[in-house]
């Protein structure tokens, strides 16, 4: 969700400069900074934003660049007079040295509140619409980028997960040969036909038959969102929390050296995908 946008608008009197900067974010954080004389559109503003922008830590700026004479200040003129006129009772001087001196009292100069202009909101409005589409490029093209990460990624947990699928006729064997090298070890007589079935529910306990099934199942839900057009990262976040307990739980029923392995690089995959998350919409 990273994204810069800017935008210039030149009025007669002023220049109108407008940014807006985006960094990663779980929800919408704005932070607007522009001038006083806009402050009563900044509601207005911030319902722009959110409706455009939905999530990311937002920079929003205004900055005014006048390009004419203007000024929103007027000398208050019966006061100066006034001060001028104390000032000589109270020391020597001529005229312009009393003026420079009570020019710098308060209530010396009079600030006229500037309105907005109906017709410059609008085009400020346009403006800001302009930086928005700015910025919602710059996150398009790094959105492009992440969804063929995100799919080479998940063919690589893909990939892996066949390598377990093909591991587990041999998982399940060793399994097997260990609890019946262990028994053999104590050298005591056993009823087979129980030890059998005792063999076959402690190896039910660590069947990954529904794991495999789920897993698999999560990582095409995962690609089908992502190139589905109400694709959306709090979404994708669900699948992979949902595609993590799948991998934690096939690591903790394996019991096999070598599947572990393999699901040491399933979550590597997948930590990388969790990491780049919170750049999708």
């Amino acid at each position: 969700m990273t994204g810069y946008g800017k935008s210039v608008l030149q009025l007669p009197t002023k220049k109108i400069t407008i940014e807006l900067k985006s960094l990663n974010s779980k929800n919408l954080d704005l932070n607007a900074r522009m001038p006083s004389i806009y402050r009563e559109k900044e509601l207005a503003i911030r319902k722009i934003l959110a409706d455009k922008l939905v999530r990311g830590k937002i920079d929003f700026s205004i900055y005014v660049e006048a390009t004419a004479e203007d000024t929103s200040s007027q000398i208050n003129t019966p006061a100066v007079k006034q001060y001028i006129e104390q000032l000589r009772q109270v020391v020597d001087g001529d005229d312009m040295d009393l003026l420079k001196m009570a020019v710098r009292f308060p209530d010396a100069l009079n600030t006229v509140r500037e309105e907005i202009d109906e017709t410059e909101w609008k085009a400020i409005q346009s403006e800001i619409n302009n930086a928005i589409d700015e910025l919602n490029s710059y996150r398009l093209n790094e959105g492009k980028v992440l969804e063929q990460d995100f799919n080479n990624r998940i063919v690589a947990i893909d990939e892996i997960l066949e390598k377990v699928i093909a591991m587990d006729p041999e998982r399940v064997e060793g399994v097997r040969e260990r609890l019946l090298k262990g028994v053999d070890e104590l050298r005591e007589k056993y009823d087979e036909n129980r030890f059998e079935q005792e063999l076959v529910y402690y190896i039910e306990k660590f069947d990954i038959t529904e794991e495999k099934v789920r897993l698999k199942n999560h990582l095409n839900y995962f690609t089908e969102s992502i190139n589905s057009e109400d694709s959306n990262g709090k979404k994708l976040g669900f699948i992979s929390q949902e595609i993590g307990r799948e991998i934690n739980t096939i690591g903790s029923k394996s019991n096999y050296a070598p599947m572990q392995q393999l699901v040491v690089q399933m979550k590597d995959e997948l930590e990388k995908i969790k990491e780049q998350l919170l750049n999708v919409l």
